[in-house]
């Protein structure tokens, strides 16, 4: 190795360690803030304490924001899932023009700023007849999520041998029992995979719910929010905490479990 690789080398590992303290500097500071003692905030804190995780159960309406984020997040990922199954095979395995066309529609959202598909979303949900905050949510959920389904499984289902399918179907099996018993359990990792960013994306959506809530269904962002206008102390951090704790749980299981597949496919 020359002494210019050398250099290079190193230029690289600074720079790496650099981007990586920057990213993970906010939210270590903001882990570190939810165990103060104080009630503003302050670091590094005066003493370590517990109290603005046990003030989280004074929260009012906080319960009730979590249940509705989990809900949405859940029942959205699962039609997501669905409807993106269905339309990747019709892309992938169809001939018909404008397939490109309904990729590219499907995965719009993610190409458009959230605030602007937000206020879409409202006037479209207002001139339809929606006025129910629950479904609006829901709907305007699965619009969010469902990009993510749509790029994990058309890549996988571009490299995926469909004559399996004809195989399971000249053995009896109807056309969806085909998809479940071997599509799907083929394309477990890509399942998991975009199955988990869909949910995390639901549930720390902000842009999109912001206008499409009401008095009685306010997700979890939304209210945090809602505390941070009204009384913002570290309490704050502790929601943000345990909003990370969830992200780390998500991916650690969506990991081990791809992890799994692997081990017993191979």
């Amino acid at each position: 190795m020359t002494q210019t690789d050398r250099i290079f080398r190193a230029a690289s590992w600074i720079v790496g360690l650099f981007c990586v303290v920057f990213l993970m500097l906010p939210i270590v500071i903001t882990v570190a803030a939810s165990f103060t003692s104080s009630p503003v905030y302050t670091l590094p804190p005066p003493d370590w304490s517990l109290r603005w995780y046990a003030s989280l159960e004074r929260r009012s309406g906080l319960w009730d924001a979590v249940v509705l984020s989990l809900n949405l997040a859940v029942i959205s990922t699962v039609i997501s899932l669905v409807l993106g199954t269905l339309t990747c095979i019709a892309v992938t395995r169809g001939n018909f023009r404008g397939r490109e066309a309904i990729t590219t529609f499907a995965v719009s959202p993610l190409m458009m700023p959230g605030l602007v598909v937000g206020v879409a979303l409202l006037q479209f949900f207002r001139e339809i007849g929606l006025r129910d905050a629950y479904w609006s949510l829901l709907l305007g959920h699965i619009v969010i999520t469902l990009p993510f389904v749509m790029r994990t499984l058309l890549a996988s289902m571009g490299a995926f041998d469909f004559s399996m399918i004809d195989a399971a179907r000249t053995l009896g099996l109807s056309y969806p029992r085909a998809i479940l018993q071997v599509l799907v359990p083929n394309l477990a990792p890509a399942y998991l995979t975009s199955g988990l960013f869909a949910f995390l994306a639901s549930m720390d959506n902000y842009p999109i719910s912001i206008f499409l809530t009401d008095a009685r269904n306010k997700t979890l962002p939304i209210k945090m929010l809602q505390y941070l206008e009204e009384q913002p102390d570290p309490s704050l951090a502790a929601m943000s905490s345990g909003l990370i704790l969830l992200a780390v749980i998500v991916l650690a299981f969506g990991a081990r479990t791809v992890g799994l597949n692997r081990m017993i496919q191979g």
